[in-house]
């Protein structure tokens, strides 16, 4: 009898290898699209209020893990396409789908050539001393903190911006620093945040005084020679304040900041026609429990002057937005915090009595940022910690829908006052309240 005549497959060729080149197929296709869909391009210009300023975007370091995963894909279609091209092929549809395999190897090799030159080489001199790894002293071993090795941190955006990074990162170590905190403040507002550190000394006033004690320096005008002018409009304090240079000093946000006196907090106490509270009636709120807390605004420390005469430390988070800001915070004797909007407050969680802010988040901010800046205030929020919004302004259309973003905080209403904003034409309005930060199990 006969046996009946069954075709074999050759050793080479598996049955199921039509199979498992699909599943090859589309695990390559996907691996490939998720790694390369997380890859972000950011593209962003920042301006002065003297000129504009340019912040290139350059390339990312080719990440290795995308770079592994991809080269492991091409070795694996090699060697299939070796064994599918070097045996007498079966039939027409395995030569159809060895041709269709060899396109797609050859495509992905032209998408690995696009990436590598979209994303550039890897950091260099100071800025890759810098970045990489710092192993304890004694090789091997875990410090203090359970870590065999230090990883310096840096602000993921900085690698979108390499050769602004890396000109900041020009230097001569052990010699001074170049005078470019201007640089690094648009890095900074950019995302660059945090910024690589340097090894190099920081520039002085040439003539520094020593500051005034603190029971006359809260309230008086600091020396000129005591702040660095280099990249300010103003060349001198009494710039700051004049009357004649309204409109050329450099900085808008706040009109009379640097007018050091208690003047402009003299409220009045109509809640018809005004959105302010005074500070003694928010303590009164929290008798001897009010003690830390920040103050985050366009400020020059006079609200934190005012909680210090109560007994009331404050730190100052602002920026030097055309002006000295930080410097006439410390010359005061009181904290700076130099610190960008969209940075993490340094501050432990359920930590801080208060945080106030006031004419710094307004109608600019979208709703997004302002719920990521709203939670990390609450983070750091002890329980029954107060949170002071003072004179937040929009348009009036706007008014409901950040309204809605307080009140989905939880928080109890201790003082709440919206009221027309009446030193412009357009329809606007100030909104101020106290919060109380609930208790959550």
């Amino acid at each position: 009898m006969q046996k009946p005549n069954v075709s074999k497959s050759p050793k080479w060729l598996p049955v199921g290898l039509p199979v498992m080149l699909c599943l090859l197929l589309f695990a390559s296709i996907l691996t490939v699209t998720i790694l390369s869909s997380n890859i972000i391009y950011p593209q962003l210009i920042f301006r002065t209020t003297s000129s504009t300023v340019g912040i290139s975007q350059d390339p990312f370091g080719f990440p290795h893990s995308l770079q592994n995963q991809i080269s492991g894909l091409q070795r694996q279609m090699g060697i299939l396409l070796e064994q599918l091209h070097g045996a007498s092929p079966e039939s027409e549809a395995l030569t159809k789908f060895s041709d269709q395999l060899l396109h797609i190897a050859i495509a992905l090799d032209k998408f690995v050539e696009a990436l590598s030159g979209f994303y550039g080489s890897s950091p260099t001199g100071e800025l890759h001393n810098y970045t990489a790894p710092k192993p304890n002293r004694f090789i091997g071993k875990k410090n203090f903190l359970g870590v065999e090795s230090i990883n310096p941190s840096v602000g993921l955006p900085c690698a979108s911006m390499a050769s602004n990074v890396d000109r900041f990162m020009s230097y001569k170590v052990y010699r001074t620093c170049p005078d470019d905190w201007d640089v690094a403040q648009k890095l900074m507002i950019s995302g660059c945040d945090p910024l690589p550190r340097r090894r190099c000394f920081s520039k002085t006033p040439p003539r520094y005084s020593k500051p005034l004690p603190t029971n006359s320096s809260l309230w008086s005008q600091p020396s000129d020679i005591n702040i660095l002018w280099s990249h300010y409009k103003c060349k001198y304090y009494s710039c700051l304040v004049s009357n004649k240079t309204i409109g050329k000093r450099g900085f808008f946000k706040c009109s009379n900041c640097f007018d050091l006196s208690k003047r402009g907090w003299e409220i009045q106490m109509n809640k018809s026609t005004s959105a302010e509270f005074t500070i003694d009636d928010v303590l009164r709120m929290k008798p001897g429990e009010i003690r830390i807390g920040l103050d985050f605004s366009s400020t020059t420390g006079t609200f934190a002057a005012l909680m210090k005469e109560r007994n009331v430390t404050i730190a100052s988070a602002t920026l030097n937005l055309g002006a000295p800001f930080n410097e006439v915070i410390a010359l005061r004797g009181l904290l700076p915090l130099y610190l960008s909007i969209d940075s993490r407050l340094p501050f432990f969680d359920n930590t801080l009595d208060i945080i106030h802010s006031t004419l710094f988040l307004d109608g600019w901010i979208g709703i997004e940022l302002l719920q990521f800046v709203l939670f990390d205030w609450d983070r750091v929020l002890r329980p029954n910690g107060l949170l002071w919004v003072d004179r937040f302004f929009c348009k009036r259309d706007d008014l409901k829908m950040y309204l809605d973003e307080f009140s989905r905080l939880d928080y109890r209403k201790l003082l709440w006052r919206v009221v027309p904003k009446t030193d412009k034409m357009e329809d606007e309005c100030y909104f101020s309240a106290v919060l109380e930060k609930p208790l959550r199990s």
